[in-house]
């Protein structure tokens, strides 16, 4: 399978709290809830045909936990999100989650490079993750990521944890495809080719 990450994300690489002003206030994070005036139609439906191409998930523990809360609540056919989501494979990396409530999930909580090695190393489809920053840091890091989606909104929040480190990998990054949508959102989508090239 191929591992695809997909980050919404400020112009200034914030990935925390995108949803709700009190999903995430870790940090004395105050900003939340950034994404949903900036949602059209277009990338509603761009985000929802995404889930359903998933043949599993991987998640973070902290996302996982919210998602459960949220899209594991609701019935078949309350929305393409909640049943690509209830219906399909998920994993999720942890070392205190024991007992899942949420139907279909697995536990990765040691070997993980390995365990999602395995998961890659199984024939086609696509291997998705969902917000996760944390996680999304360590599988770059361990060179796990075959693509990234950034839905980059046009919006800078000055606070917050980036996806990026100050200190962190370097990375070459093949552009795959680029799109806008009506409110300014755009998606770009790319391939970690090696490092990257300096002046000499």
């Amino acid at each position: 399978m191929k591992l695809i990450t997909n980050t919404q994300i400020t112009a200034d690489g914030v990935v925390q709290g995108n949803g709700g002003r009190d999903e995430n206030r870790s940090g004395g994070f105050e900003r939340g809830g950034w994404t949903r005036p900036l949602f059209d139609s277009e990338a509603t439906t761009f985000v929802s045909d995404f889930y359903q191409r998933a043949d599993a998930f991987l998640f973070g523990r902290r996302t996982y936990d919210l998602f459960a809360g949220y899209w594991g609540v609701k019935g078949p056919g309350s929305s393409p999100i909640a049943d690509a989501l209830n219906t399909k494979p998920k994993y999720v990396a942890s070392n205190t989650l024991t007992d899942p409530r949420w139907a279909n999930t697995t536990v990765l909580s040691s070997g993980l490079v390995a365990a999602i090695g395995e998961l890659k190393a199984k024939s086609g489809g696509e291997l998705q993750v969902h917000g996760s920053g944390t996680l999304i840091r360590w599988l770059l890091e361990n060179n796990l990521v075959d693509e990234m989606n950034l839905l980059i909104f046009p919006v800078v929040v000055g606070q917050g944890m980036r996806l990026f480190p100050d200190s962190g990998p370097d990375m070459a990054l093949d552009l795959i495809e680029s799109r806008a949508f009506p409110k300014g959102i755009t998606l770009q989508v790319y391939r970690p080719n090696g490092r990257p090239q300096y002046v000499t």
